[in-house]
């Protein structure tokens, strides 16, 4: 069984993320979204149960995609799944930077191995803050989320 874990905070999920876990979901077995979260902290506009909820309802068609969070080392949680590779999409140079740091300091702990995917040129430039800032003045951001998730992005905006 290969196993591959796409990890992330994905508040919220936008089509980006989406393209980089439809594309490992079909180079793998099994793919975990694995959602980081710090319990001590009240980050994010959507909680951590919300995040679980559209992940899985937005990947669902996939039939092989597991939606988890997790506290702690993402390592930790490979080790403790038996996942071997942990895959990140690059959106531009500027990300492989840090990414880099990350996958070493990965691999140094665990050995477990960091992919890189080429964002989808769509998407190159969008992140779950940007998609929240300019939905919060009013700009149209339908092209960049599945539909039920600006649907909650809205109502929660909305009620804000």
């Amino acid at each position: 069984m290969r196993r591959v874990v796409c990890p992330g905070s994905f508040d919220p999920v936008t089509n980006g993320h989406l393209d980089i876990i439809g594309r490992a979901s079909s180079l793998y077995d099994e793919v975990y979204v694995a959602i980081g979260f710090n319990r001590s902290k009240r980050s994010g506009l959507f909680d951590v149960e919300e995040r679980v909820e559209m992940i899985e309802e937005v990947t669902a068609h996939y039939g092989n995609v597991k939606v988890e969070a997790f506290e702690g080392l993402l390592v930790d949680f490979c080790r403790r799944r038996g996942i071997p590779a942990i895959i990140k999409g690059l959106r531009a140079v500027t990300d492989f930077d840090y990414e880099l740091q990350m996958a070493q300091m990965n691999y140094g702990l665990t050995e477990v191995e960091t992919l890189f995917v080429a964002t989808n040129p769509l998407y190159s430039f969008l992140s779950s803050s940007l998609i929240k800032e300019v939905a919060t003045y009013g700009g149209d951001v339908s092209g960049y989320l599945p539909p039920t998730v600006l649907q909650r992005l809205t109502e929660r905006l909305d009620a804000k």
